[in-house]
Order: C-alpha cells, then sequence, then structure tokens
C-alpha cells in the first residue's frame, strides 16, 4: 500500500514537469523568474520544513546541514574538477541539482514508509503532505534545466529520475524497517545533509544566477517561491 502512494506522490513532480515543459516557449523566455522561485522553495523547505524537522530527530542536526553544504560544494569544485567564473557552465547546476533533489525525493519515500509502519492514517496524511510539494519540486527541477538550454527530453528524464527515487526510498524503507527499526538520530541526519545541499544550491548556483537579470520581477518571485511552500504547509 505504501508503495501505491509513494508513486501518486512522484507523479506531482512529474505533472510539475510537464508544466514546464508544455509551456516550453514561455518558460525559456521566462526562466530567470522560474529559478528564482526555486531558490525560494529549497531555501523555505530547508528552513522552515527539513531543519525543525530534524531537530526533533537529531539536536546535533545544524552539523549535518553544514555536511550537506559542504558535500555538495565539494561536488561542485572538486569532483567536476573546476569552478565556473566569466563563462556560463550548466553541468555543474544541473548535476547538482539532480543530486540535491533527489536526496530530497529519497527522504521524501523514507517519509511515507515511516508513516505507513506507524498506521495507515499516518502515512496517508504524509503521502497527502508530500504530494503538496512534489508539485513545485518537479517545476524547480524542470525550470533550472530549462534555464540552462536543456531540451524537453532530458527535462522530462531527469524530472523521471529525480522523482523515481521517491518510491525507491518507500521500496527500501519498507524492506529496512520490518527488521531494522530507523534510528531518529539517522533521520535527523539525513534531513540537516538535505537542507545543506538545498542552502548551497539555492544560494551558490541559483540566486546568483538571476543577478544577470534586470527585470525587477525576478526578485519578486523568490518570495513568491517562499510564500507556496508556507501555504502548503498551512493546507
Amino acid at each position: 500500500m505504501s508503495i501505491i502512494y509513494s508513486f501518486i506522490a512522484a507523479s506531482a513532480a512529474m505533472v510539475g514537469a510537464l508544466i514546464i515543459v508544455t509551456f516550453h516557449k514561455w518558460s525559456e523566455k521566462n526562466s530567470f523568474l522560474i529559478i528564482n522561485f526555486a531558490a525560494g522553495i529549497m531555501l523555505t523547505l530547508a528552513f522552515i520544513n527539513l531543519i525543525p524537522t530534524g531537530f526533533e530527530f537529531n539536536s546535533s542536526i545544524m552539523i549535518y546541514v553544514l555536511i550537506g553544504f559542504l558535500s555538495m560544494f565539494f561536488l561542485q569544485f572538486v569532483v567536476l574538477f573546476h569552478p565556473c567564473h566569466d563563462y556560463k557552465c550548466s553541468k555543474h547546476t544541473d548535476i547538482i541539482s539532480i543530486a540535491g533533489l533527489s536526496l530530497h525525493s529519497l527522504i521524501d519515500g523514507l517519509m511515507i514508509a515511516i508513516g505507513f509502519e506507524a498506521n495507515s492514517n499516518l502515512g496517508i496524511l504524509t503521502t497527502l503532505a508530500i504530494l503538496f510539494h512534489k508539485l513545485p519540486d518537479g517545476i524547480t527541477i524542470s525550470g533550472i534545466l530549462l534555464h540552462n538550454k536543456a531540451s524537453n527530453k532530458k527535462i522530462l528524464k531527469s524530472s523521471l529520475l529525480t522523482a523515481g527515487f521517491t518510491p525507491l526510498g518507500t521500496v527500501s524503507g519498507t524492506l529496512l524497517f520490518k527488521n531494522i527499526p530507523i534510528s531518529p538520530l539517522a533521520l535527523g541526519a539525513f534531513l540537516g545533509i538535505t537542507a545543506g545541499s538545498f542552502i548551497f544550491l539555492a544560494a551558490s548556483d541559483l540566486i546568483p544566477e538571476t543577478h544577470k537579470s534586470t527585470n525587477r520581477t525576478t526578485a519578486l518571485m523568490l518570495f513568491i517561491g517562499v510564500i507556496v511552500i508556507l501555504v502548503t504547509n498551512i493546507l
């Protein structure tokens, strides 16, 4: 049952990707607006959802936030060998975005498994909460790839990849938790690492990119992204 619900939640991310692909011309023209919107979503998820929730499981979560931040820095500037300076380098942003959102999706799947391990009602509520923010997740990764001139085919493939980690997390969690109860400390650590990766991506890659835009509406979109997640939490 939990696996079916995880696929339903993951499908919302694909809907977000299809919105970007369907309105490709408009999205491409307004890509600066979309990536600032994505930055607002990522920052709010990190500071309002992931870190506070992680504190409930692990009081040392800020160490793992730092680990997540530094891990993304290491991936971009060490594993990928060189930083980008005055020239456009979309490879870094693409890989970091996909890695960060895939980790987030994996934890979403684990949370669904944990909810159903407790009871069916909690599992369904957890799925609904995740489903609400999966739509902006799909828009986020698709918007970033579109801004870097990715094709519709690559956008859909990458969105499917990141969304696929949700049912993967649920399947893994369901199999694992049957024999080994998940450690609250480990769950808090995962949430902290994801938060750190989101903060790095938003602050280091996405927001600086929007400085190239002369449209003042671009800055406003960051706040709209924040509001979307805040309203989702209230709902």
